[in-house]
């Protein structure tokens, strides 16, 4: 039988409190005892080991959470119905007077006015200025105002909607990068626990022993000082438990894998390159041919710089000529976007979002034929989970030449699979990217958390390449090499390359 007397003090109160007619949950406990979840799920992990506890059923709950942007939308409106308004109000209008009028950004009116247009409320007229075709609103915009103002009095359980509401829950909510988007989709396991024959007994071993929980088991200087000790109980003390061991220092497995790629790229003749942590839209976006009104934007949720908001200039010739492949195609024998440029808006600093902005960079004084890398530090706003970071590091590249083709590309996709990552099962899937045709991601398949991709590659277009100088096919990658060190180093979640455990970064493995 369990020494009662070694029990922890969470596992003490916790037994105390329960009997065998009652299931609890974490949450019956934090109300209960006031515990708070981590010390519940100590607790019933340590009591489980001791088949003092069992579990007996395990559901999970998925609830809809208003972001700030959510709140925001809820008060005034969503961009959609505001654009309704505005049109309904003032007539046609560009698309730029109304994101200054609306004082929104440029992709969420892009966005917003793409709906309204697929609905047919809207149309461009030969002035390119947007009109009203119709006087209703669609009952998905509407419904979905009624669901935003649902969720400010509390959030939305998945349970209490329809099967029509859950479509339009499924549009305006996620999981990860939840900042852009007007819900957080929240799911909590809930876990029902019960005493076992084995937990009475102790529980009755603990209630006969008068061991409370409240025991003390740390002497403190307060402790003496006020005379308290003299009437308290104490926790007993483990004399003979081992001292700590002495370890050598050691270079941080990750760091060394890092390393170890930029030696072994460079050995392949690529060129390693590196740039600020801060960019701005032109690079961090508009180089790569990704419009300043488009959705396409809405991949990457990056962060802004709050001050200075702008940067004080872009270099030329590459803001005209970049200014101009938008507007009409330019010299890359391409007809553009069709929209007006906005030199303001591509000013904006914000934090590297993608290592491809490095990519443009290299392009405008890249020599021909060449290959170059990085090892990229991106920000974007994301939920932390075993494949996801809010910042995370890429390796970036790209290879120049005439010769270059699609066939030197999958080549180059395989080594990092299978070299880097170390991967046996790798596959080559469709993707999309504005700045690359075609293009490519890498998946690989890892032992416990299954396929995952690697990252996205492709040709550049010649928006791209002729915009910025060369007229050579351009072969480019970015990578992520938080997860090809998932595979190569063994481990099964992403955040145990940077753990504060010192412990697991002394037993790791490095390369």
């Amino acid at each position: 039988m369990t020494d009662v007397k070694n029990l922890h003090p969470l596992e003490v109160k916790l037994l105390r409190n329960i009997d065998e007619k009652t299931q609890i949950t974490a949450d019956g406990i934090v109300s209960m005892l006031g515990y708070n979840i981590g010390q519940c799920n100590q607790a019933f992990s340590w009591l489980c080991a001791k088949d003092c506890l069992k579990e007996v059923s395990k559901r999970t709950v998925v609830t809809y959470e208003l972001t700030e942007l959510g709140k925001q939308y809820a008060k005034d409106g969503t961009p959609s119905q505001r654009i309704f308004e505005l049109l309904k109000k003032n007539g046609a209008m560009g698309l730029v007077e109304i994101a200054e009028a609306l004082n929104l950004e440029k992709s969420d009116i892009g966005s917003a006015y793409g709906a309204l247009s697929k609905a047919g409320v809207t149309a461009m007229n030969e002035q390119n200025r947007a009109f009203l075709k119709s006087e209703v609103l669609p009952r998905s915009i509407t419904d979905t105002a009624k669901l935003l103002e649902k969720g400010l009095s509390a959030p939305v359980e998945e349970s209490s909607l329809s099967d029509y509401e859950k479509s339009l829950m499924g549009n305006i909510s996620k999981k990860r990068g939840s900042a852009g988007s007007p819900f957080k989709i929240n799911e909590k396991e809930i876990v029902e626990y019960k005493i076992t024959e084995t937990g009475l007994e102790v529980k009755q071993a603990v209630i006969d022993a008068n061991i409370t929980g409240e025991e003390i088991g740390v002497l403190t200087p307060q402790i003496v000082a006020q005379g308290s000790w003299k009437n308290a109980q104490f926790r007993p003390y483990g004399l003979d438990a081992p001292v700590s061991r002495i370890v050598p220092g050691r270079h941080n497995p990750y760091g060394n894998y890092i390393q170890w790629v930029k030696d072994k790229l460079t050995s392949l003749g690529f060129e390693e390159f590196d740039g600020p942590l801060v960019e701005n839209e032109f690079w961090n976006g508009d180089a790569l041919f990704m419009p300043q009104f488009h959705s396409a934007r809405d991949i990457h949720d990056v962060y802004y710089v709050k001050n200075p908001v702008h940067c004080k200039k872009i270099e030329e010739p590459w803001l005209t000529n970049i200014a101009n492949t938008h507007t009409d195609g330019g010299n890359t024998g391409s007809r553009g976007w069709g929209y007006k440029f906005d030199r303001e808006f591509t000013r904006r600093q914000v934090m590297r979002s993608q290592g491809t902005v490095l990519s443009a960079h290299q392009l405008t004084k890249a020599k021909v034929p060449g290959k170059y890398f990085g090892v990229v530090r991106c920000f974007r706003y994301d939920e932390v989970d075993a494949t996801h970071g809010a910042d995370f590091y890429q390796t970036e590249g790209i290879v120049i030449g005439k010769e270059a083709n699609l066939k030197d590309l999958l080549g180059l996709l395989k080594m990092f699979a299978t070299e880097i990552a170390g991967a046996t099962d790798f596959k080559y899937v469709p993707g999309y990217f504005p700045f690359t045709e075609p293009s490519i991601e890498i998946h690989i398949k890892h032992p416990v958390l299954g396929w995952f991709e690697l990252g996205g590659s492709g040709i550049f277009r010649p928006e791209v390449t002729k915009s910025l100088g060369i007229d050579e096919p351009v072969l480019a990658w970015g990578l992520g090499i938080d997860r090809m060190a998932l595979m190569h180093l063994g481990l099964n979640d992403i955040r145990e390359l940077f753990t504060p455990d010192i412990e697991s970064v002394r037993t790791r493995r490095g390369n």
